[in-house]
């Protein structure tokens, strides 16, 4: 039941994001998966084919004129005895020292550009996942529970939050800046209700409990996927190359970063709450009132290490996990699926949770389950065998939030609201929360 330590990658090797083997074997098809994400990958795909032709020929090269240095070298003590000139051997020695050196720094050169490549090009999205250019094509699984009907003007939870004195997002515009808030005496106690039911609640379906580091270094960012592409959405600590985490998933997933698991141990389940950081460039405009869209939010993540022989099974029952504390609350909601257009950058396929928002009029996303196969286990290395004697694979990862707190409050607050103002507290909340109505 133990793992073990994979040595760091060295200078030469670099780590594979998409299995370069797929892109040599099936060119055509990777180009073609991903332009079902509506992006053209082919000229990064077709440089990424030459240099690695490029760096097999020099390693070769590499590796004969250093087979004639060795073979050279074993000659020169004989030619000594033998009281011959070795000043010209010497010379030539010199030289293929150099033309060695010079090809061992292109190679590393090539390495470099290949694993940069690498790293910018997404994941193929599955086969099953449906084509489309955006959200507009993503298809209804399934529903949970009924839309609330009322027999009042129901308020949005931002006008809800400010009535009751829980929600403070003035406050928390004067000390740090928009997209923040603060929680207030039932609204705090609300929000710590919600963490500590869903952590329980998980914890109690099997997966383990993890409290962890809120900063990651750069190579976490990368293992799952964040860096380089999305750099701008994160949150550096000036003077380190520490990050604020977007999700519990980076840190979570890393755990793991550069070992080889047994098969018994799979599949691992983590559940962990953070506070999560993002700096959501490009949604200038949306959702700038309430909880839905904030710079620092909470949430309860899930994440899976499977044997990638069922891996989907596993992302099945994932979504059913993060299904089952929405449904503890009563909230109504729907899983759909995402289209190629709207899926993430690092997943194979997506599933998304949307919980019903009187305020919206719709449906809004609470939680997104992913599988990502290979993708995030290549960039981390990330690896298990089935047996001793068996070679090292990759494991596949998941991950799901389970789910976003603050949106839950928000739901919460909306789905529950009273005519009279106040907001009835969930049943399974009462016994955290210590009351049954907010007034």
């Amino acid at each position: 039941g133990k793992c073990l330590i994979i040595p760091q990658t060295k200078k030469g090797m670099c780590r594979k994001m998409l299995d370069i083997k797929l892109l040599k074997e099936k060119p055509e098809y990777v180009k073609q998966r991903l332009l079902t994400r509506n992006s053209d990958y082919s000229a990064e795909i077709d440089r990424i084919l030459e240099a690695d032709v490029q760096r097999r020929s020099l390693i070769t090269d590499t590796e004969q004129l250093r087979a004639k240095q060795n073979s050279v070298s074993k000659e020169i003590p004989k030619l000594k005895k033998e009281g011959k000139d070795t000043s010209e051997i010497f010379e030539e020695m010199r030289k293929l020292s150099d033309k060695v050196k010079a090809d061992s720094d292109k190679i590393d050169d090539l390495d470099s550009e290949i694993e940069s490549l690498l790293l910018s090009i997404p994941n193929l999205p599955d086969e099953s996942v449906p084509v489309g250019p955006d959200d507009s094509a993503n298809e209804e699984i399934r529903r949970w529970g009924e839309t609330r009907s009322f027999d009042f003007e129901p308020q949005p939870h931002w006008d809800i939050g400010a009535k009751l004195g829980i929600l403070d997002p003035e406050s928390a515009t004067k000390v740090t800046g928009t997209r923040f808030h603060f929680y207030r005496g039932f609204g705090s106690k609300l929000e710590r209700a919600v963490i500590n039911y869903y952590l329980d609640t998980h914890s109690e379906n099997g997966y383990t409990e993890i409290f962890p580091p809120f900063m990651v270094n750069r190579d976490s960012m990368r293992g799952t996927g964040q860096l380089p592409k999305f750099e701008e959405d994160a949150f550096k600590v000036a003077g380190t190359d520490y990050f604020l985490i977007p999700t519990a998933e980076v840190p979570v997933t890393n755990i793991h970063r550069d070992e080889i698991l047994t098969a018994d141990q799979l599949p691992i389940k983590y559940c962990a709450y953070s506070a999560c950081f993002r700096a959501e460039a490009g949604s200038a405009g949306r959702d700038t009132r309430g909880l839905i869209r904030q710079h620092q939010f909470n949430k309860v993540e899930l994440v899976k290490f499977a044997d990638p022989d069922k891996s989907w099974e596993e992302l099945d029952a994932l979504v059913e996990d993060a299904q089952r504390v929405l449904q503890g609350l009563g909230l109504a909601h729907r899983v759909v699926c995402l289209s190629t257009g709207d899926m993430g950058f690092s997943s194979a396929k997506t599933y998304d949770i949307e919980v019903w928002m009187p305020s919206y009029n719709r449906y809004v996303e609470i939680s997104s389950c992913s599988n990502f196969v290979d993708y995030q286990a290549r960039r981390a290395n990330i690896k298990f065998k089935r047996s001793s004697g068996d070679k090292a694979q990759y494991v596949h990862t998941l991950n799901g939030s389970g789910v976003a707190v603050g949106r839950t409050v928000a739901a919460i607050l909306e789905n529950y609201q009273n005519a009279d103002g106040t907001v009835t507290v969930p049943e399974a909340l009462r016994k955290y929360a210590g009351f049954d109505i907010i007034k």
